[in-house]
């Protein structure tokens, strides 16, 4: 009755993995349990510190709302797209996030600009940080919309406190007056202070004049290229291969 009343009291407090952990304790103890209290207590806390630390990986993904389901472990380098093994490895550690540089991912479309992009921000969220993804084409009209229903600011801030933000499909509209300054605004709250990820069709040496006006596209791209790791993708699309599990754009 007492062990009962225990159960109930960690169910309660949501507890659930010290609950699950220590109903598995009493199952055990019917056929011997050879573990000391202390060692016992370990494996329970520890099972509480898993499912805890799985539920927040489980928000954040949630909230990140990545458009594919990348992950490291997926990630192909056997197709020929100038793909660095040792770069991604380095970028996998989530140092660049902590340094709070950018990745910049440019090439073709069917090359998985989009997936790798997600596969990084999944793993910073494995690390604990935040992510956020956004596709500019859809971007820009949002805010255009929320600067007349007077929620721009908010709009704002929401992309400004994400650790790292996927701005995807860069340049593949044109942005306007009001959108380069929208996109000024965005990176310019996050410069030195968040991490930013942006994928193109387009090099990065096109982009100045893609955004229209020099002195807004000197702004933008100083606070962008300036501490900025580049996967420069190369060859033929994969959107043809079938891979079970693995990656696609």
């Amino acid at each position: 009755m007492l062990n009962e009343e225990t159960y109930n009291k960690l169910v309660a407090m949501q507890l659930h993995g010290l609950a699950a952990a220590f109903k598995e304790y009493l199952d055990q103890t019917r056929s011997g349990d050879e573990l000391s209290f202390d060692e016992r207590f370990g494996i329970c806390v520890d099972r509480e510190w898993t499912e805890r630390q799985q539920r927040r990986l489980t928000n954040r993904l949630k909230t990140a709302k990545l458009r594919e389901p990348g992950c490291m472990e997926n990630v192909n380098y056997r197709h020929p797209r100038g793909l660095d093994r040792s770069v991604m490895q380095r970028l996998a550690t989530c140092q660049w996030v902590k340094e709070h540089d950018a990745v910049l991912i440019t090439g073709a479309t069917g090359l998985g600009k989009t997936w790798l992009a997600c596969a990084l921000a999944h793993q910073a969220c494995r690390e604990g940080y935040t992510s956020a993804y956004v596709r500019i084409p859809r971007l820009l009209p949002e805010l255009a919309v929320a600067r007349a229903d007077g929620s721009y600011s908010r709009q704002l801030a929401r992309l400004a406190k994400a650790d790292i933000l996927i701005l995807d499909d860069w340049g593949l509209v044109s942005i306007g007056e009001t959108g380069r300054h929208d996109l000024l605004e965005i990176l310019e709250d996050r410069n030195g202070l968040r991490s930013t990820i942006v994928t193109s069709q387009f090099p990065v040496s096109s982009w100045h004049d893609g955004i229209g006006d020099p002195t807004i596209a000197d702004a933008i791209l100083d606070r962008l290229i300036h501490r900025a790791h580049r996967l420069e993708l190369k060859g033929k699309s994969m959107r043809n291969q079938t891979q079970q599990g693995g990656e696609g754009e």
